[in-house]
Order: structure tokens, then sequence, then C-alpha cells
């Protein structure tokens, strides 16, 4: 069985930061991309930003130069920074991973519960 344990979230007021961090556990061969997605009240889920298992990143136009997307590849865990952040910002976000399993080597998307920011104006 495969985990993501996300945490980070909060309130904060427009303009201030958060770093939302997510973590895979469970009997994991190795992890392929590792991303943040993102989801208001009556919207679609959309990308926020993902990273390859060699560094490359992808942000969504609306969070570039404000959003840095990191990894820890020895903790197999996921960092999302976020910086001045707007109202606009506020969502739940999802950590997701695309992974092989230990045992079977069969590949598996997993999502994480999700961790709620709000942004103040």
């Amino acid at each position: 069985q495969v985990q993501l344990v996300e945490s980070g979230g909060g309130l904060v007021q427009a303009g201030g930061s958060l770093r939302l961090s997510c973590a895979a556990s469970g009997s994991i061969r190795s992890i392929n991309a590792m991303g943040w997605y993102r989801q208001a009240p009556e919207k679609q889920r959309e990308l926020v930003a993902d990273i390859t298992s060699g560094g490359m990143t992808n942000y969504a136009d609306s969070v570039k130069g404000r959003f840095t997307i990191s990894r820890d590849n020895a903790k197999n865990t996921v960092y999302l920074q976020t910086n001045s952040l707007k109202p606009a910002d506020t969502a739940v976000y999802f950590c997701h991973t695309d992974l092989i399993l230990r045992a079977s080597g069969r590949r598996l998307e997993v999502w994480g519960q999700g961790t709620l920011v709000t942004v103040s104006s």
C-alpha cells in the first residue's frame, strides 16, 4: 500500500507565503513525476506544478514566478513553496505521484487527501 501525506496548508493573508509538503510512503520501487494540483470551489482540478525524477519542472502560467516546486528523492517528498499568494490561489491542493511498486513493478498513480490553502484579501 502506498500513501501520500500532505501538510502545510492554512490561512494566510494576501502577499504571504506557505510551504506545502507531501511525503510518499509504502512499498515503492521508484517515483517518476511528482506534482501539485489544486481545485477551487466549483472549478475543475488543475495542474499547479510538477517535477520529474531528474528535476525538470513545469508550472501553470498563473503561478510562474511565485511558486517553486522541489523534491527530495531520498525522502520521497515533494515541496511547493508558494509566495506572493493571492485570493485566487485559494483552493484545496492535492499531491500527485506516478510511481513503480516494489513487488510487482506495476506503475501506479496516487493522490493525496488534499490540504486547504485559504488566502484572505
